[in-house]
């Protein structure tokens, strides 16, 4: 049987039009993917050379065969498996089959609701500590404030007591070289003899060897102290394998924190930005926030149960990342061949989800550009959840997202019990790389 009849695709875009547009889709790929989504529909497909195929999506549907109901045939991409794992290691985020789903269950229990519980006071004091140094009554370019105070709660949670500034800076300088040098790989691969060449491969695998240098000896000194801190470098080394007992080696605990660092601090980061942003743009959605902060505090709770009781709170982080994903696109590739609704794919097909897309298609979504966080409250919260992709979904589904709702929500309200926020800009500038990023966005924070 012939390829065209036995497999079939969604509307191709040209190969032609690709390459005219290639320039601007490295700058910014998210105007280009609207234009083929008005165009092609909900997904549209890419050949490349005789057989290859990639297919990028909108439609729930394809999301949720990837990533649910057929997760099991679609594996993660080569940037996920090959670039990451070239300076992350071999963690959660990089590998898949057998060895992923042994990781994932040994390390599950770390992130159980009642050990994030443990962690809550912690962060809570970090949290506050980072934000008492705010300049106020200022513009202020928002990002890099939330850049420091979530790679610090992530810090002091992984290592309560066991880390220097020093190498906690050190730490962070090297995670953000070595990402952006990896952006500049994937994004420019024809490079890629240049890059070798001029040695800046070695300089940032190096960077990537002192960073596991850093926490191996963290880890070393904790595991020879008999030390029992609450903190999550503990729950992980107390951590067994089913099968035979033992604990993860170093060499797998130090890929494993990397990328809890990585993962952890800069997709809270984003969300924390869009999110006081658009407070900031809605100063009525920002007063029922202040209201219900008020009145949780009124009650003699403590932090955990004052953070279950942020409904209103935690919807307006929904919309926000409903509108601004942190972890904005996925990519995966089946292993074997596979039918989604009409389209018969060929093994090795790549597809990409666009969940910025998804979470603004309007098949899905009323006034999908709008900012209400109300359909996230009651019963329009069931039919918004079918739609929702802040963490990815099923079994790959982010280990951390309890803990950066419960950072993230306590960030929003101890800000906006103390500040009224104004945000300076009328519209929000993106950079999409692996994380949706904001660029330039600057708030003032005003004294209630």
């Amino acid at each position: 049987m012939s390829e065209n009849k036995k497999y079939s695709y969604p509307n191709k875009l040209s190969i032609f039009r690709f390459f005219l547009d290639a320039e601007g889709v490295r700058r910014n790929p998210i105007p280009f993917h609207k234009k083929y989504f008005d165009k092609f529909g909900d997904s549209f497909s890419l050949k490349i050379g005789i057989s290859k195929h990639l297919i990028l999506s909108r439609d729930n549907e394809i999301a949720q065969h990837i990533l649910q109901k057929n997760q099991k045939n679609y594996h993660k991409s080569k940037f996920q498996s090959v670039y990451l794992s070239k300076y992350l290691g071999k963690g959660l985020l990089t590998v898949d089959g057998d060895f992923w789903l042994k990781q994932r269950r040994l390390i599950q229990p770390a992130f159980h609701k009642q050990k994030m519980n443990q962690l809550v006071e912690n962060m809570n004091q970090t949290i506050v500590s980072e934000l008492d140094v705010l300049v106020e009554e200022k513009a202020v370019d928002l990002f890099p404030v939330m850049s420091q105070l979530a790679f610090n709660v992530v810090a002091k949670s992984l290592f309560q007591l066991s880390i220097s500034e020093e190498k906690l800076n050190r730490i962070k300088v090297i995670i953000e070289e070595v990402q952006n040098f990896l952006i500049k790989e994937i994004r420019l691969p024809h490079k890629a003899w240049w890059f070798s060449a001029t040695g800046q491969v070695k300089k940032h695998l190096d960077l990537a060897e002192e960073n596991n240098s850093i926490i191996r000896e963290i880890i070393e000194e904790r595991i020879s102290s008999n030390e029992e801190i609450n903190d999550l470098l503990n729950m992980l080394l107390e951590t067994r394998y089913e099968d035979t007992g033992e604990g993860m080696s170093v060499k797998q605990l130090i890929d494993e924190i990397k990328v809890l660092f990585i993962a952890g601090h800069e997709t809270t980061a984003n969300a924390l930005t869009f999110t006081l942003y658009l407070l900031g743009r809605n100063p009525e959605i920002q007063q029922k926030v202040f209201d219900e902060i008020i009145e949780i505090e009124s009650q003699p709770e403590n932090v955990v149960e004052q953070l279950q009781r942020m409904t209103y709170t935690n919807a307006v982080l929904n919309e926000a990342m409903r509108l601004y994903p942190p972890a904005w696109i996925t990519d995966r590739q089946n292993v074997e061949d596979d039918s989604i609704g009409s389209f018969n794919l060929k093994k090795g097909t790549l597809i990409g989800v666009s969940f910025y897309e998804l979470h603004r298609n309007p098949k899905y979504w009323d006034n999908p550009d709008e900012f209400i966080p109300e359909r996230f409250l009651g019963e329009q919260k069931k039919h918004s959840m079918q739609y929702f992709y802040p963490f990815g979904a099923g079994p790959r589904m982010c280990i951390g997202a309890g803990f950066a709702i419960y950072e993230m929500c306590l960030t929003i309200s101890h800000i906006v019990k103390k500040y009224k926020i104004k945000s300076v800009n009328s519209e929000i500038k993106l950079n999409p790389l692996i994380t949706l990023k904001p660029v330039g966005v600057e708030v003032l924070f005003c004294k209630r």
